[in-house]
């Protein structure tokens, strides 16, 4: 859906857009720090809505960690309990040529993400370098205590970016949270590749090398 005018701010969700991830990865290696098994993993971090609550600011790190440790039986160490949790997190090589040349291109750019603070520290603390040089604006559930699809959050992405929301351009991965973009005003799209992402880009009248 687009407004028909050129954006002036692109939003781009974080994980199965800008980065991939897999939580199977994740609970393999919950499981190997804890000696529980893979399954029971994900009924204690995901089927229990743990990891819900800890993305939407429900509960902090440390909450996060003594909620776990209550429902596993067991303490691990826990800077290695959060790494376990948090490295399985790749680059979607496809998509970085893209940010990289809009930004090149001079326009400005933000990460509009569902998200923990654990994960985010991982990806955001120097492993991937784009995460950090090419978003001057991050807005994180976990920080602002709201989820996507939850008009809150698209509001607030709004102030953050400073233009009027018909003028923010967002792509993210799941339906459901685009549908909540363009419920607030937004221009938003699905994501479904990068090919078809530079294409939307362009339909709108944005210039950039890719």
């Amino acid at each position: 859906m687009t407004t028909g005018l050129a954006p002036e701010f692109i939003y781009f969700d974080l994980g199965n857009v800008l980065l991939t991830f897999d939580t199977q990865i994740a609970c393999r290696q919950l499981a190997e720090l804890t000696g529980l098994g893979v399954e029971r993993i994900r009924e204690i971090v995901f089927s229990s809505r743990l990891q819900w609550r800890y993305e939407c600011g429900e509960v902090s790190s440390r909450e996060f960690y003594d909620a776990f440790c209550a429902a596993a039986g067991v303490r691990p160490d826990y800077d290695a309990l959060h790494h376990a949790h948090s490295a399985m997190f790749s680059l979607n090589v496809p998509v970085v040529p893209i940010a990289s040349h809009l930004w090149g291109a001079g326009y400005r750019l933000g990460i509009l993400s569902n998200t923990c603070e654990a994960h985010w520290n991982y990806v955001a603390g120097g492993r991937y370098a784009v995460i950090g040089e090419l978003f001057s604006v991050q807005v994180l559930s976990y920080r602002e205590r709201c989820c996507k699809p939850d008009r809150e959050i698209y509001q607030r992405a709004v102030e953050r970016a400073g233009v009027p929301p018909q003028r923010i351009f967002f792509v993210d991965d799941r339906p459901e949270n685009v549908a909540g973009a363009v419920a607030a005003g937004l221009d938003a799209v699905l994501f479904e590749g990068a090919s078809a992402l530079a294409e939307s880009l362009r339909a709108r009248g944005l210039v950039f090398n890719y």
